[in-house]
């Protein structure tokens, strides 16, 4: 751990990321039993006022109903600085205006963040100093590694953040105690008894407004590199010996380390395709091509689905296929475990209603196991019924968790350098024939399942 935590600096303080989920989460954590009394500076390349920055900070409290006398006054001393954060003497102009240990959060896009960790290393650092990153680390497994040599030339890796906020999740960090407290899972938790895993974040959301970073990214980059893969190593790791961030860490990276391609094609493991115009929920939303700010010459996809295995004793010819797309019908963003049929049923016994299935719900926070039974109007006959149990809410949410390792110093739900990287190196290969256009780009009508040949 480091010293204590006393100024927040929020680099890319006027970007909509930090209003929209970075300073409402820290108004979350300010406003809990764990909360901070520290100071707050926010930094940007555009000029704002002090006056200005407050507000900003206040109404972004207030929409995560955070209006405690702590949190209210954080708001009402913060500052802002104007500044080039790849610029040395803004760097060392930052820092001064810093009181007690710094904790510096790159709210950035990936090349910025690059140039700007470069310009750090001409800068005394102060003692204590953390740093948090916001995904993606990297546009690339080369750049990815590149940044990660810069970083350890800064900082020891513990105190080095990368925050990606699935890992405060309720839902994903549950499946520690869903898996790993109970026997009945835990005893056929592997190949022998599992058919498929199928991990899914779709979403009825369009572009948004955001076609700087995404237009560049695509769901493959977006969400499968780093977010879902995330979740499947917590999903399919071995047990670790304990929840400290070393052993968490460790057993995340070995279970990635086996992750590839399934059976070595990656042409043939992934899929992709891109929205056009259509209706949700009474929206109208254009085709993706002519969405401000895209570049059509792209080819950037909406909707990516990969399959890749996890080459190991327990998962040896398990399937996991992960899958994101936006402007899809119906919201989904689950984990289904499907087991595998048992290997007799009486004879008599008819009906089938399918093997039975553990979905692990990410929004909300849900589990649901299908089973089958017999049937109430005729015993002979099997029919299906749902478990339900609804998860207990975190005391914070997604960005208030990752907040409180980077203010505490603690690195457990952070992203190690060797995780980064291993996610980079299993899309890798699939972006690459994607980007040679082995793979076929598909179309889907915004407001549906997805293209209709997926079916």
């Amino acid at each position: 751990m480091t010293d204590q935590i006393g100024t927040l600096v929020i680099f890319g303080a006027g970007g909509d990321l930090t209003q929209r989920l970075l300073l409402p989460g820290l108004g979350e954590l300010l406003s809990s039993a764990r909360g901070y009394d520290l100071h707050l500076i926010g930094v940007g390349f555009e000029p704002m006022t002090r006056a200005e920055w407050r507000t900003r900070v206040i109404e972004s409290f207030a929409a995560a109903e955070s209006t405690s006398a702590r949190a209210t006054s954080v708001a009402k001393k913060s500052v802002y600085l104007q500044a080039d954060v790849t610029n040395p003497a803004d760097l060392t102009r930052i820092l001064a205006a810093a009181t007690g240990a710094p904790a510096l959060y790159f709210a950035l896009p990936p090349h910025v963040t690059i140039l700007s960790i470069a310009a750090l290393q001409k800068v005394d650092l102060p003692k204590g100093i953390v740093l948090g990153l916001e995904k993606p680390f990297g546009t690339d497994l080369r750049s990815a590694r590149a940044l990660n040599r810069q970083l350890v030339k800064l900082l020891p890796e513990e105190h080095i953040h990368r925050v990606d906020h699935f890992l405060g999740k309720s839902t994903v960090l549950n499946l520690l105690g869903l898996r790993f407290a109970n026997r009945m899972f835990e005893q056929v938790w592997s190949a022998e008894h599992i058919e498929r895993v199928d991990i899914v974040f779709d979403e009825t959301l369009g572009l948004d407004g955001r076609a700087g970073y995404y237009d560049k990214a695509g769901a493959l980059v977006d969400m499968i590199q780093s977010h879902l893969l995330l979740v499947l190593a917590l999903t399919a790791m071995e047990p670790p010996s304990s929840l400290d961030a070393d052993d968490l860490r460790g057993a995340m990276a070995q279970v990635l380390r086996a992750t590839h391609s399934w059976q070595a094609h990656p042409a043939a493991a992934g899929r992709r395709a891109r929205y056009t115009g259509g209706t949700i929920d009474g929206r109208k939303l254009p085709a993706y091509v002519i969405e401000h700010g895209v570049d059509p010459d792209l080819e950037t996809e909406t909707l990516a689905e990969v399959t890749v295995g996890v080459e190991n004793s327990r998962w040896a010819g398990v399937p996991f296929r992960l899958r994101s797309g936006k402007a899809i019908a119906k919201k989904s963003q689950q984990i289904v475990v499907t087991f595998k049929d048992v290997l007799h049923r009486p004879y008599g016994l008819t009906g089938n209603p399918g093997p039975a299935r553990l979905t692990i719900s990410l929004s909300p926070d849900a589990i649901e196991l299908d089973l089958n039974i017999n049937g109430e109007d005729d015993p002979f006959t099997l029919e299906r019924v749902s478990l339900n149990v609804n998860f207990a809410q975190g005391e914070l949410g997604p960005y208030g968790e990752v907040l409180h390792g980077v203010l505490s110093d603690d690195p457990t739900l952070s992203v190690r350098a060797d995780v980064v990287e291993e996610c980079w190196r299993i899309v890798a290969p699939i972006l690459s024939a994607w980007r040679k256009n082995a793979v076929p780009l598909d179309s889907y009508r915004a407001g549906s399942a997805g293209p209709t040949t997926w079916r």
